[in-house]
């Protein structure tokens, strides 16, 4: 058919349309926006809302978004009919809807709000239906709230579709229909990653990130506390679209004008551990590569593909950095230095970071993050939050002039500042190694080949005489692919960089949410001009990273407490949302709970084990203090992996009975 013949006809007007997959796509090139909620671009074709009716000449009243554009359709998007079937539509909503609008997360970023502002709906005329349902505050991350779900499905699709994962769905029929994680259980009991992509799409308050602004505000009005922030790399890039600035501006310099407006102490700049972090992460490839070290290593900056891996890969841990994230490296290296710094008592330093990701909420109140059993990190807030909070005090954030960060930790290269972007730890990384292996300053500074949206990037370096191939992937429906991949033979990497969220951390849960790819490349080109403008490329030429380690953390990047500070360890958890069976049955109030999975295929091997804790509790006289369960593995191709954990710690892996069967001995000793 010729580009001639592609014309439909909208409201009197010829349209021509291409590769569009629907009329909705066709309309909205045309300039009319048409209303929707369960549509979305990336997603498949839901067709719940049936807000997008248009009527069809000689086909009736049709739904916009599932019908594809036929040459020579006459189309009316705007009759007395169809407004009034939108109207009652979102009516009928509002009458099943919490409208509690004021203490809403999303009050004035609501999309069923600004839908029925458009549409003039002053008033509902139907008996609301609303249950009551109770909130899920279980995840530290995200807050559900069924009260306020329309049953888009929007959450639904980007959960299964684009992150592979499926944690939430659809349950029960009729006026009980309700999305809801499997069997109705608590994000933080099911295989949810904390990635919060589902909040982004989400387009009323049913799925949001949870808010620690008053957490925060209250440290603020401490007196007794110094309350330090630092900023991720990727909130510059997005921040000021809550402020009608223009995308594509990095308001770095004012937004710390603002925190300091707000009466934050000291404002740093996570750019600064992200240098620190390729310090540690780089040394650990080359270390690999030179020692026979286990081979590809992936990164480990991203606690939403952190969380996934120990879920659904958990024999790929050890192919995983050590090296925490640069969130958490600044907290060790707060912790460590800025009580003496600021000369303030550590009890009464307050620890903030403002991240793009509702990940980083989840990775700062792990356990294994504290010390004398306080967080590294204190609060985690995300760009939506802090943008929220800069309202309330009335600053006039877009004719703020800007300032810098407080020193030192306020000093990075372009290294660190693209960090934010997928592929950016990568090149981070490559710059560094490169330089070390090569033993001189590389000619350029850029890796270009590892930039860019795609879902899959490759690159085969040869540097100094070392061949390097390494790959970048963001979404974890991508990674579950390239892992598979990896599995089967078809590709083979040295190095790999993973980002949960698709285009990166620029497009994490916490930030506004992204228009596409347009969104994602725009606010990645914050990033790349940044480093472009900058003195420094390269994280290792950041001299006060040096300095730091050369006061604080053992003189160099692998020393021993540099190892003990800044390095973690990664948690087995494929048996989170597995069906468990008990075995035996302790006696005492809280016995501790020893979870051993069952391999369909695993020649006996999963049940001897079990056999043997069985007896040898017997034989101990601790029976009574443990509760022995079996669960069925998400990985029946694992055939020589048993998985094992005692009191949510794993003690599995691949090492044989004999040697799991010693570690949960001595975890119950």
């Amino acid at each position: 058919m010729s580009q001639a013949e592609n014309i439909i006809v909208v409201n009197g007007r010829e349209v021509t349309f291409s590769d569009e997959r629907n009329l909705l796509e066709v309309i909205r090139k045309a300039g009319i926006e048409i209303p929707t909620f369960c549509y979305h671009s990336e997603l498949s074709i839901y067709g719940a809302c049936r807000l997008c009716l248009v009527e069809v000449q000689g086909k009736g009243i049709m739904a916009a978004c599932s019908t594809a554009p036929e040459a020579g359709m006459v189309i009316q998007t705007e009759t007395q009919a169809l407004r009034q079937m939108r109207k009652i539509n979102i009516e009928l909503l509002l009458a099943s809807h919490d409208r509690e609008c004021p203490t809403c997360a999303r009050s004035s970023n609501c999309s069923l709000q600004n839908i029925a502002r458009r549409f003039g709906i002053e008033t509902v005329r139907y008996k609301q239906s609303l249950k009551n349902l109770p909130k899920d505050e279980s995840s530290p991350s995200l807050v559900r709230d069924p009260n306020k779900c329309i049953l888009c499905g929007d959450c639904v699709r980007v959960c299964a579709e684009v992150q592979g994962i499926g944690a939430i769905d659809f349950a029960y029929r009729g006026s009980n229909a309700r999305v809801v994680p499997a069997f109705d259980k608590k994000l933080n009991q099911v295989e949810c990653v904390n990635c919060g992509q589902c909040a982004v799409v989400c387009p009323t308050g049913a799925i949001v990130p949870k808010s620690q602004r008053q957490q925060v505000w209250e440290a603020i009005y401490n007196p007794k506390k110094k309350v330090v922030v630092q900023v991720a790399p990727a909130v510059r890039a997005a921040l000021g679209e809550m402020f009608n600035i223009p995308k594509g501006e990095n308001v770095a310099g004012k937004l710390v004008n603002a925190l300091r407006l707000m009466g934050f102490d000291a404002v740093y700049d996570t750019c600064f551990t992200a240098d620190m972090t390729i310090f540690e992460e780089a040394t650990e490839l080359l270390e690999r590569i030179s020692k026979g070290g286990k081979m590809p290593m992936f990164t480990s900056c991203c606690p939403g593909w952190v969380k996934f891996a120990e879920i659904y890969y958990p024999e790929l841990l050890e192919n995983v950095s050590s090296t925490r994230s640069p969130q958490q490296i600044f907290g060790a290296v707060a912790r460590e230095t800025l009580p003496a710094q600021l000369g303030v008592d550590p009890e009464d330093l307050v620890v903030v970071s403002i991240m793009p990701c509702t990940a980083k909420k989840f990775e700062a109140q792990l356990p294994k993050f504290a010390r004398n059993g306080r967080p590294d990190v204190d609060y985690v807030l995300t760009t939506i939050e802090v943008a929220q909070m800069i309202g309330s005090v009335g600053i006039h954030f877009a004719e703020l002039k800007s300032e810098a960060f407080d020193m030192p930790y306020g000093f990075a290269t372009g290294g660190g500042v693209i960090f934010g972007a997928t592929g950016g730890v990568m090149e981070a990384a490559l710059r560094y190694a490169g330089e070390k292996l090569q033993g001189k300053p590389l000619e350029s500074f850029e890796f270009k080949a590892v930039r860019g949206i795609e879902a899959r990037k490759e690159v085969e370096l040869e540097i100094g005489g070392t061949k390097v191939r390494a790959a970048v992937v963001h979404g974890l429906g991508n990674t579950r692919k390239l892992i598979e991949d990896m599995k089967a033979g078809k590709v083979s990497y040295d190095f790999i960089e993973v980002m949960a969220c698709p285009g990166g951390c620029v497009c994490g849960g916490g930030q506004p949410a992204p228009e596409g790819d347009r969104d994602r490349k725009i606010r990645a080109e914050v990033l790349y001009t940044s480093d472009r403008t900058n003195q420094l490329h390269n994280s290792q030429d950041n001299y006060l990273v040096s300095k730091c380690y050369e006061e604080s953390f053992g003189g160099a990047p692998g020393s021993h407490k540099a190892h003990e500070q800044l390095h973690t360890h990664y948690q087995d958890r494929s048996q989170v949302f597995d069906a468990k069976v008990l075995i035996q049955k302790g006696a005492s109030e809280h016995p501790v709970e020893v979870c051993i999975s069952l391999c369909p295929r695993g020649n006996g091997k999963d049940r001897e084990l079990i056999d043997k804790v069985a007896a040898w509790a017997e034989s101990t006289g601790k029976a009574n203090d443990v509760a022995l369960y079996a669960a069925m593995t998400v990985r029946p191709e694992a055939e020589d992996l048993l998985c094992a954990t005692v009191g949510g710690e794993s003690c599995g892996g691949s090492d044989g009975i004999d040697a799991i069967f010693e570690r949960i001995k001595k975890a119950l000793a």
